[in-house]
């Protein structure tokens, strides 16, 4: 139950909304149920995608108050409430059209384009029309613009605002990047125990954030312009700065192979931290043989009843003492010289079909869910045709994060180097911050 301070907190924290209401359970049928036009926030206190949702909220109650009713309700006090509509985490938003729920359930992550959309479907065309022809251009200056919110990025963020160097930090998803959804760290300096991914970038977050950096996450970047060292944000807030810090990270490889688009998030996952709980004592198949997939497969198991891991080399890659853990694991059998050749949905279940490449025998594999851990690539669409490029396509940089061009920089995982850990993108972070510092003062 959340206590008097914790309560106190989230009312603090949303006085400002002057174009909102917050209502409590009993209030339910009569303000949304009966009115009219409604958008309702589930929120709660401590909660950084509550935090990044406000912003949002806020502004479009400004836009679009006249004709929607902009409501929040504290979702760790209303949890009877919460339950009975489904909602299972904050934010969550909710929307309303005389007492039918329409439009998407939006969580987690919100970005302000998707609540527009569903703000829109509520009014009429001419209604939209007066609406957004108020959406005015902004512009915020800062000294310092770090794109990308992971561990490089947040010590970057830290380092430059312990110098008292106005900085802002901008990600098209929540901060954290990949440590954010990796079930356990076990070589974090500093920490006796493996820690929980989430809980340690939230940790890295929360420093940066309280020590002043701003933060604009689960954004949509429209443009970046390297020249100009500007940045367009939600189609309409242009972020300008003095120096940029590039740490995009990297996403999953994909297999290119036929069924793999269309069963993405439909039984193929790419992470599991996020899905592996959804396949307690099912059968799933995990793809790849490095540290990533091999350690991921050990967590998987603590919910599926079987993993049949296939790889496409005679051996492992994955260090030896994760290699151990997971031949000693009996819920995990190896398909080694075998790769996935199509992903086809029958009913329930994922059929995967392999071949093995030994003897060219295309096999099927029925399973509940696959995951795929096969590498990464690095984040640069943005960048493509400005920086230079090691022959994988990652950013070259020198020993102080400079990239080919005048005051870019980049850090972590995106930049050409031997070896991608937390700790290496932590030390790039540190090394552009100062050197920056040094520029800048």
């Amino acid at each position: 139950m959340p206590t008097a301070q914790t309560r106190k907190s989230a009312i603090t924290f949303f006085k400002n909304y002057t174009d909102m209401k917050e209502i409590v359970s009993s209030e339910f049928e009569q303000e949304v149920l009966k009115g009219g036009k409604v958008v309702l926030d589930f929120y709660s206190s401590e909660c950084p995608p509550c935090e990044a949702l406000a912003p949002k909220f806020e502004s479009l109650a400004k836009l679009y108050g006249n004709d929607i009713k902009f409501l929040k309700i504290f979702r760790q006090q209303n949890r009877e409430l919460a339950d009975q509509l489904g909602v299972k985490s904050s934010p969550t938003l909710l929307f309303f059209d005389d007492g039918k729920e329409v439009g998407q359930v939006l969580t987690g992550g919100v970005k302000r384009k998707d609540i527009i959309a569903n703000l829109d479907q509520l009014i009429s065309e001419e209604e939209i029309a007066i609406i957004h022809d108020k959406i005015k251009p902004s512009v915020s200056e800062y000294d310092v613009m770090i794109l990308g919110a992971g561990p490089g990025g947040l010590t970057a963020g830290l380092y430059l605002c312990q110098a008292k160097i106005n900085t802002v930090l901008i990600d098209i998803a929540l901060p954290g990047g990949h440590v954010a959804t990796t079930h356990e760290v076990s070589n974090y300096p500093g920490f006796i125990e493996p820690q929980a991914g989430y809980m340690l970038s939230h940790n890295m977050s929360e420093q940066t954030k309280l020590c002043g950096t701003a933060y604009k996450v689960a954004v949509d970047v429209s443009k970046v312009d390297l020249d100009k060292r500007e940045v367009i944000l939600d189609e309409y807030e242009t972020v300008k700065a003095k120096k940029i810090i590039i740490a995009t990270g990297t996403s999953p490889n994909l297999m290119g192979i036929p069924g793999e688009r269309e069963l993405k998030g439909k039984g193929i996952s790419y992470c599991a931290t996020c899905d592996a709980k959804y396949y307690g004592d099912k059968e799933v198949v995990v793809i790849g043989g490095g540290n990533s997939a091999v350690e991921e497969s050990d967590f998987i198991s603590k919910f599926a009843s079987k993993i049949t891991l296939v790889h496409q080399f005679d051996t492992l890659t994955a260090n030896k003492t994760a290699q151990e853990k997971l031949l000693a694991n009996p819920k995990i059998t190896t398909m080694l010289e075998h790769e996935p050749r199509s992903f086809k949905r029958d009913g329930d279940k994922i059929i995967t079909e392999v071949e093995d490449l030994k003897t060219k025998e295309i096999k099927t594999l029925v399973s509940d869910g696959v995951f795929i851990f096969i590498g990464m690539k690095p984040n640069v669409q943005l960048f493509k045709d400005k920086l230079t490029f090691d022959q994988w396509g990652y950013i070259k940089t020198d020993e102080d994060m400079r990239t080919s061009m005048p005051d870019i920089f980049a850090v972590g995982d995106v930049i050409s180097k031997k070896y991608r850990q937390i700790t290496t993108a932590v030390s790039d972070g540190t090394i552009a911050a100062i050197a920056i510092a040094k520029e800048l003062n």
